[in-house]
């Protein structure tokens, strides 16, 4: 797996991307344990409402961002976007009242909603060559476990020396180095997009893409299943720790520190896997395990909270990790190929909205149900919502899922653009996604 390291190019994108996960990693303790400081037991409310904001920016600005930057302007733009971060990063130690953490986690996510799909779009130009690209979708699965694994861990050993109010400068020093190693890096030359329309226009085409393809639509659902289970994670590991358990901010860190580790297992794991099973039965492997554990963890709590122990937790928290990776790490398989190199950052950008849609609705849940009525109902909750993610992919994604489709359009001329375009070398034409313009139907 590592030996894609070896291209320059996405050895430097790589290594930004690392480097900004820790920085965004620290973050997160630093902003679990600030919303714990100015709201005590209302923090996962506090945390659902900035998680949300969070999501409502990232579905609302992401699907513009592959239709308003042209190829050749993204490393300047990734650049510039690294930069903001850094600088609003700086700003969050000085917060002292709750909407201040809403006002600038707004600003901050605004600027991650234009750089991670731009800079998602970029790798497959990076690695044209599929077990290339499988190998970077796991590593760059490892870099987001660093966020809940490494820097959980750094954020423990540093809150021995300093207040977690010095963790945001973690998070700005990760972003400046970011913006240093994309500098440095080369980009391929990638000629631009053929999409007619404006930005709106071409931004909805990668709706619609996603939208009308079986496979994408059962990608869809299992990032609801995803959702239920991180967002439980996230949301309320500061409040079961600090509360229950009465630990303190180390012990918060090492908890999420144990959601990154199971999520870091498996994605060593998924490369080989995936080259010998199909991506399909992973994923839905995946959210069996997901929808598992949080039915566990729901009969544990609602049933004794005393059961909840420590052990019980890491363990518990382990398993939600690693369903995670499995459910995450093959989605930008399924949406290399569902899409042609035209429209491919168009796709990656709809996935980022259209998933973190899923997050809107689960952040809320386990921030303000838990809050309000009680973590049991919010368990109920989400692992009801785990189980229709699961259930619906299981029914829209065919068993019978093949690369491309082939088809024939006998009202098209020979000289049409679409039959030219999709024409196979032995002679048959084929499409790589469902498009209604052209009344293509999925085989069953």
């Amino acid at each position: 797996m590592f030996e894609i390291l070896r291209n320059r190019t996405f050895r430097r994108l790589f290594s930004a991307q690392v480097v900004a996960l820790v920085g965004t990693g620290l973050a997160t303790v630093a902003l679990a344990l600030l919303a714990y400081d100015l709201a005590g037991d209302q923090a996962g409310s506090v945390l659902g409402t900035a998680l949300a904001i969070k999501m409502v920016v990232y579905v609302a600005l992401s699907p513009l961002a592959g239709a308003l930057v042209p190829p050749r302007s993204r490393k300047a733009v990734l650049i510039a976007l690294d930069l903001v971060r850094a600088g609003v990063a700086l700003m969050l130690p000085f917060v002292t009242e709750i909407w201040h953490i809403y006002v600038l986690i707004a600003l901050l996510q605004s600027a991650s909603a234009g750089f991670t799909p731009l800079f998602q779009a970029v790798i497959p130009d990076v690695l044209p060559d599929e077990r290339d690209y499988t190998r970077a979708l796991s590593l760059s699965r490892l870099a987001y476990d660093l966020e809940n694994l490494l820097s959980p861990m750094l954020a423990a050993a540093l809150l021995t020396v300093i207040s977690f109010h010095g963790l945001f400068a973690g998070t700005s020093v990760g972003f400046i180095v970011s913006a240093l190693l994309v500098l440095a890096a080369t980009f391929p030359v990638v000629r631009a997009t053929q999409a007619e329309g404006g930005a709106f226009t071409r931004a909805l085409r990668g709706m619609r893409i996603y939208l009308r393809t079986p496979r994408l639509r059962g990608l869809l659902a299992l990032n609801l299943c995803a959702a239920a289970g991180s967002a439980m994670v996230l949301v309320n590991t500061v409040v079961i720790v600090r509360g229950p358990l009465q630990g303190g901010e180390r012990e918060v860190a090492w908890a999420l520190a144990a959601f990154g580790g199971g999520s870091m297992v498996v994605a060593l794991l998924l490369p080989r896997l995936l080259d010998r099973v199909r991506d399909r039965s992973i994923m839905l492997s995946a959210a069996a395990l997901m929808t598992g554990a949080l039915f566990l963890a729901t009969w544990l709590w609602t049933s004794s909270q005393a059961a909840m122990g420590w052990t019980v937790l890491i363990v518990l928290w382990c398993l939600l990790g690693a369903a995670y990776a499995g459910l995450v790490t093959p989605a930008g398989r399924l949406l290399r190929r569902s899409a042609t190199s035209d429209d491919l950052s168009f796709l990656f950008a709809a996935q980022f909205s259209l998933s973190h849609v899923c997050w809107l609705l689960t952040y809320p849940i386990a921030g303000w149900v838990g809050a309000s009525i009680g973590l049991g109902s919010a368990f109920v909750a989400l692992s009801g919502l785990a189980v229709l993610g699961w259930i619906i992919a299981w029914r829209v994604w065919p068993r019978h899922d093949p690369l491309v489709l082939e088809h024939s359009h006998p009202e098209l001329s020979d000289d049409h653009p679409h039959l030219i375009q999709h024409l196979t070398p032995d002679g048959k034409h084929a499409h790589p996604y469902m498009i209604d313009e052209f009344h293509l139907r999925w085989p069953k």
